[in-house]
């Protein structure tokens, strides 16, 4: 007798303390808040570079008893000339201090077309673990990867404080805490069997999706595409990009084969979200190719994890899939966490005269499969 796969939702567990103070801290960030960042190694307060102005310059170094000091990541540093790594984290100082235009020239590749402002000779050295919590958690918050720190000689009252091994774990925690908290039957064109079935993280994060076609049987191999989110080309039809051609194209490929599943994750414009997504947009538009342009902002050329979609694919009960993929590290991210690819499946659509560059750099500089 066929099984059919386990759509039902079930009872939401406890959020963990850990993923809860990530959680309150990346929101402090957004808002342009103060965070405590504590680490065996000291602590310190920070602030998300892209937020500063020369007021909040002024409270952090009151509030924290201390020097300002600037965390970049080593690709952002590396385009600076200030590094010579591609990988770890920097710590920048100045001889007389920061202003908040100087951290934005450093930070943001975009605020390089304002003069450069006069600063003197930075020093530059690669930093550990608490400046790299720091950039982690700019980066959780989906606001450009530097941080502006801090060391704690006081703690504030009602600082919002996270440790940093929450800050390096919290997507590992995140992605093991989600569950199915509903599910309904949606039918979409080319597949009027589909049902949508919505995957929460337990400290109410964003929701990933599965949209199931026809009854898969989990005892055989399952037509699969993992999908990242992409606003601009699903919703919109962006020519910049093949995501909406991948998405429809995807979805009525398993619908012809019978049966399938697609995990829409939310990690939009490869794990650095819309805004920053935007912002290397502007900088393809200057020239650079669609991976160079995240280096420039200071992120690494894919910052995705595929533990959510290995997690999602067994709580529906499905161990063994037919990837529809032309990526290569889609198929070993799978095996790493435990889903077994018997197959990759071609997934390729026509360019048009505004993604061509983008999809050739995939094929040349990222080893997609064509």
């Amino acid at each position: 007798m066929t099984r059919s796969l386990d759509t039902t939702p079930k009872p939401e567990a406890a959020a963990a303390p850990s993923l809860i103070a990530v959680d309150r801290a990346v929101g402090e960030l957004r808002r342009g808040g103060l965070v405590l960042v504590e680490h065996a190694g000291g602590s310190a307060l920070m602030m998300a570079a892209e937020a500063v102005s020369d007021e909040s310059l002024t409270l952090l170094a009151a509030a924290a008893g201390s020097d300002v000091l600037l965390a970049l990541t080593g690709r952002r540093a590396g385009a600076l000339g200030l590094g010579d790594t591609e990988a770890g984290v920097f710590r920048v100082t100045p001889k007389n201090g920061f202003d908040a235009a100087t951290i934005a020239w450093l930070a943001d590749p975009g605020a390089r077309s304002l003069p450069m402002p006069v600063f003197s000779t930075l020093d530059a050295r690669r930093a550990g673990g608490l400046d790299e919590a720091c950039v982690a958690l700019a980066k959780l918050a989906r606001l450009l990867p530097a941080a502006v720190l801090a060391p704690a000689l006081a703690v504030p009252a009602g600082a919002v404080r996270v440790a940093a091994a929450e800050i390096t774990s919290y997507q590992e925690n995140a992605a093991r805490s989600l569950r199915q908290v509903s599910q309904a039957r949606v039918p979409l064109e080319n597949a009027e069997t589909a049902r949508i079935v919505a995957f929460r993280p337990s400290d109410g994060g964003i929701e990933h999706l599965a949209i199931v076609i026809g009854d898969p049987d989990p005892d055989q191999p399952v037509l699969a595409r993992l999908h990242s989110e992409c606003f601009t080309g699903d919703l919109l039809g962006s020519l910049r990009c093949d995501c909406g051609d991948q998405l429809r194209g995807a979805i009525a490929e398993i619908a012809q084969t019978g049966s399938g599943v697609l995990l829409y994750l939310a990690q939009e414009g490869r794990g650095i979200g819309l805004v920053n997504k935007l912002r290397a947009y502007q900088l393809q538009d200057d020239g650079f190719d669609t991976l160079d342009a995240n280096l420039q902002l200071g992120f690494d050329d894919d910052e995705r994890i595929y533990l959510p979609a290995a997690q999602m694919l067994r709580l529906l009960g499905i161990g063994r899939v037919r990837l529809l993929t032309n990526n290569p590290l889609k198929v070993d991210a799978l095996a790493r966490h435990g889903v077994e690819v018997t197959e990759r499946v071609p997934h390729v659509f026509p360019s048009n005269d505004h993604n061509q560059g983008y999809l050739r750099t995939k094929a040349t500089r990222s080893g997609h499969l064509f």
